[in-house]
């Protein structure tokens, strides 16, 4: 398992490394945020003793389970599915980031549950750039009012934006929709207390174009775990 792990990581770390060389980027400047829903604690530990500290999963209860088979290792969980308000308790003592708020209401019951813990807690903003209604995410109409309030929040750190491109078979087709993540992302600078570093976008079939249109992470699963 490992040996295959191993060889689709490689895999992965050149096309990140191509697509940096083409944007003019240093490699480093582009994490990837390794999806583990779909496999094995065996599995995630194995990519993190490969060198991929940050993990990434759906849902809190399954993370749950993950989290706790894994800890001492130092490995960073990132919460990257929808999170629904009566999850966020266990949310905030599992995961260090959590890349999927997309509204106030949240905001305001992660801020309450980590100022029990006096715990501030980073978070990005997830767009719906695409307008897709299947998808999560605040509309770029709402996004200025809601990073504004949330960064108000003395224990939520709004440090950036996400969104989920569409479904496409030519990656070029979605390129708009990272290019206009990092333009909303830009247009927000002057906002108080919101340090927008972070654009997290793109998955296996399209972060190359996420990393050209200036993704700081990628979150792949499927390249990764191929062959397992």
């Amino acid at each position: 398992m490992k040996e295959t792990i191993e060889k689709n990581l490689a895999g992965v770390r050149a096309r990140m490394a191509a697509a940096c060389a083409r944007a003019g980027r240093a490699t480093e400047s582009v994490r990837l945020v390794a999806v583990t829903k779909t496999v094995s604690p065996d599995a995630a530990r194995a990519l993190f003793e490969l060198g991929v500290p940050d993990l990434g999963e759906n849902r809190v209860q399954q993370a749950e389970e993950k989290v706790a088979a894994l800890s001492g290792l130092g490995i960073r969980w990132h919460m990257i599915g929808h999170l629904q308000r009566n999850k966020v308790k266990k949310a905030v003592e599992i995961f260090e980031m959590i890349h999927s708020v997309d509204s106030f209401r949240l905001a305001e019951e992660i801020n309450k549950q980590c100022e029990r813990r006096n715990r501030p807690m980073p978070v990005l903003i997830e767009v719906n750039v695409s307008g897709e209604a299947t998808k999560s995410g605040v509309a770029p109409g709402q996004l200025r009012e809601l990073v504004t309030r949330a960064a108000q929040l003395p224990f939520v750190r709004v440090q950036g934006l996400m969104t989920m491109a569409p479904i496409a078979q030519n990656p070029e087709d979605v390129r708009p929709v990272f290019r206009r993540l990092r333009e909303l992302r830009d247009e927000l600078a002057s906002v108080p207390n919101a340090e927008l570093k972070e654009l997290s976008m793109g998955m296996t079939q399209d972060f190359e174009v996420a990393i050209e249109e200036g993704a700081t992470m990628i979150r792949v699963g499927t390249a990764l775990f191929q062959g397992l």
